[in-house]
């Protein structure tokens, strides 16, 4: 395996920020289940949308310990297992009109995936491959910048 040719890691700040807003978020959804007079229904449906944000906390805590990395395979987590490869990689979008993640950049995929979530770090729904959020903005635009790169050459 080769080493990275560009890193995309967490901002810090970011990440403890929203790490704070979701468990926020997940608190007072759990206190309006327990504390608010309301039917059983209603009740549950909070305890349960609160147990959903607090599991997308821990996915995002977790998930967002390491940086992606490209390298000239493709994308490649922070556990080592490959996101996405270069050979199928067909696109990168990241204009202002882009349906994309804060801070990132949307990557076109030559055929549907599995979907796949990590907040804060990156979502995987068919063909696009969505890469950003809580990450640092300098890093992913020269993520895209070399992505964008290599495409080009290699479509020449």
């Amino acid at each position: 395996m080769s080493g990275p040719l560009a890193r995309l890691p967490a901002s810090a700040p970011r990440r403890v920020l929203a790490g704070l807003i979701l468990s926020a978020l997940a608190l007072l959804l759990l206190w309006i289940a327990v504390a608010v007079p309301a039917g059983a229904g209603w009740r549950l449906a909070m305890g349960a949308a609160g147990g959903l944000v607090g599991s997308a906390l821990c996915a995002m805590w977790s998930g967002t310990r390491g940086a992606l990395e490209l390298r000239e395979e493709g994308l490649v987590l922070p556990n080592g297992r490959l996101l996405a490869a270069m050979a199928e990689i067909r696109g990168v979008d990241r204009g202002m009109f882009a349906m994309k993640p804060s801070n990132g950049f949307v990557l076109r995929l030559a055929s549907a995936r599995r979907p796949a979530w990590v907040p804060g770090l990156y979502w995987r729904f068919g063909r696009r491959l969505g890469v950003g959020g809580i990450t640092e903005a300098g890093a992913s635009r020269a993520m895209a910048d070399i992505l964008s790169i290599r495409l080009a050459g290699r479509d020449a």
